[in-house]
């Protein structure tokens, strides 16, 4: 059973900025499952008996190599989408999270073309899909 199509999946997404204002984003390469090419936050699927916070913490340093030194529930989406004409739907817990921008690496290169640092009023084109509706919902919580 995949999780997503056949129940509804869990992912934690998070929003990492270093304290200043600025915002990592990755640029989706070709070994992603989707939207290659387009730039996304950053985010992983909740696994079976694994808690949210160490979802949260685990995936970061995976995919950016960075601890996390605070964090901030945002709130939660229901992403209901279509991939290869099958159905899916998630629900997206979405956080802002705060790294150390000095330790922040491409932790996954096979999957991540590049990373960056933006400011959420100068973000790279193209967005994933899903990132205007999460940046409209937490537009005022993200620019504190």
């Amino acid at each position: 059973m995949k999780k997503g199509e056949d129940f509804t999946g869990v992912s934690i997404i998070y929003f990492c900025h270093d304290g200043n204002g600025k915002f990592l984003f990755n640029k989706r390469g070709q070994n992603c499952r989707d939207e290659n090419g387009n730039w996304d936050c950053g985010g992983g699927g909740l696994e079976f008996g694994d808690t949210v916070e160490s979802t949260l913490k685990k995936e970061i340093k995976e995919e950016y190599g960075a601890d996390v030194l605070d964090y901030e529930f945002l709130g939660y989406r229901d992403v209901h989408r279509e991939r290869t004409g099958i159905k899916n739907h998630w629900i997206a817990l979405d956080f802002k999270v705060k790294i150390d921008s000095a330790k922040v690496k491409n932790g996954e290169p096979h999957k991540f073309d590049e990373i960056g640092w933006f400011t959420i009023d100068n973000l790279p084109a193209p967005l994933h899909s899903q990132l205007p509706v999460a940046l409209e919902k937490y537009k005022n919580k993200l620019e504190k």
